[in-house]
């Protein structure tokens, strides 16, 4: 396995930002093939990212022929859009890295559980908008009287695309059902009501949003089923392929579901803990 730990900057990233790639490392008795890789972003609220969703679940991956990438990205104090970029620029590094470590550029993969739900689903949103192209410095300078045609712009974005989304258990409406506190940590204290709209993302799914996979529990406390439950209708009504699982009973931040990642007995599911092969038979077949 080629494993590096790769520090990520950008406007208003933490200290802490870093990446950590687990690649499958090709030898004389292992076919080089290119594979697909998740780009796999734990929860935490905005406020830290769980130890719990991330080495244990990239090793199922990497077990299954599927290389990993985790995101360690920028939380509480950061806010919006700092974790959004840093999420841009590890894909962006995944499709530079490609020919090195034999990923398959069309089967990119971003993954989030909660509020790293929230930010894949953001990403996933927001990958192809002029503001996130911009702050990454993706055109190049041009004559300001000579801007670049939607299509220029298309083309530079390309670098930026997830091919598909992974979800479980997402934070992702401001409204009635929504978990307060990641949003808090996103926006900071003076946030206001049009942040909060925007980043309600049942609102801004568009013909852009990538093939999504969601798994939710019916019995979810933390972040009730209806944030994936509307962001699945969303899905539909634009058109986007979907895989949606609902699981009838099961605690938030549940992870694999099984004794790996559990601290608490009711966290150990084997009805739920299948969501892995799922989401393994997915990546597989896009």
């Amino acid at each position: 396995m080629i494993h590096k730990k790769i520090k990520i900057r950008t406007k208003g990233s933490g200290e802490d930002a870093y990446i950590s790639t687990y690649f499958i490392e090709p030898t004389e008795q292992i076919t080089r093939t290119k594979k697909p890789c998740v780009v796999l972003c734990p929860g935490g609220a905005y406020a830290f990212t769980s130890d719990r969703e991330a080495e244990p679940v990239a090793l199922r991956f990497l077990a299954q022929g599927i290389h990993v990438v985790i995101l360690r990205y920028s939380v509480a104090p950061s806010v919006f859009p700092a974790a959004l970029l840093e999420l841009a620029l590890t894909v962006k590094y995944v499709r530079s890295a490609a020919r090195d470590y034999d990923i398959d550029t069309d089967k990119i993969i971003t993954m989030g559980f909660s509020a790293g739900g929230h930010l894949v689903a953001s990403y996933g949103n927001f990958w192809r908008t002029k503001q996130v192209a911009n702050l990454l410095g993706l055109y190049p300078q041009t004559d300001p009287n000579m801007p670049l045609s939607r299509a220029e712009q298309e083309a530079f974005s390309e670098v930026l695309r997830p091919n598909a989304q992974i979800l479980g258990y997402p934070v992702i409406t401001s409204g009635p059902y929504a978990h307060r506190g990641s949003f808090e940590n996103l926006l900071g204290p003076n946030h206001s009501e049009a942040q909060l709209e925007r980043l309600s993302l049942e609102n801004t799914v568009n013909e852009n949003t990538p093939p999504t996979f969601i798994w939710h529990t019916q019995s979810d406390e933390a972040v009730p089923v209806e944030n994936s439950l509307f962001f699945v209708s969303a899905l539909q009504e634009v058109g986007i392929p979907t895989e949606f699982h609902m699981f009838p009973k099961g605690p938030h931040g549940m992870s694999l579901a099984d004794a790996t990642t559990a601290i608490k007995p009711d966290q150990i599911d084997p009805h739920v803990a299948v969501w892995m092969d799922l989401a393994v038979r997915y990546v597989k077949n896009l």
